[in-house]
């Protein structure tokens, strides 16, 4: 299972706590590949992503697609429409580029 936050540099407070810097998530382009679900009652990002991407630690990827403010929630809302995007390894590179050496 990939960690999305090895790469995010950890630092130090004044008072030598240590703490990662905050996190960007990426705009993920959009594709004519990308799939198209509606959410049912039950759905959530993380059995989307293990469904469609075969691993449930890239539910981030489907939540920032469909600019899910509360990342905090795995839990789209039931009647929307959510996109999964094709190119699950982009997404990982973009965000990747975007937290390291920062």
């Amino acid at each position: 299972m990939p960690n999305r936050y090895k790469n995010i540099q950890v630092t130090q407070t004044e008072n030598g706590r240590p703490y990662r810097r905050s996190t960007i998530y990426p705009d993920l382009p959009t594709s004519d590949q990308d799939i198209y679900v509606i959410a049912t009652d039950g759905d959530r990002y993380d059995t989307l992503a293990q469904t469609y991407y075969g691993d449930s630690s890239l539910w981030w990827i489907i939540s920032t697609a469909n600019s899910s403010s509360n990342r905090a929630s795995l839990n789209p809302t039931p009647g929307t429409q959510i996109r999964i995007p094709y190119n699950k390894q982009e997404a990982v590179n973009l965000f990747t580029s975007l937290n390291s050496n920062r």
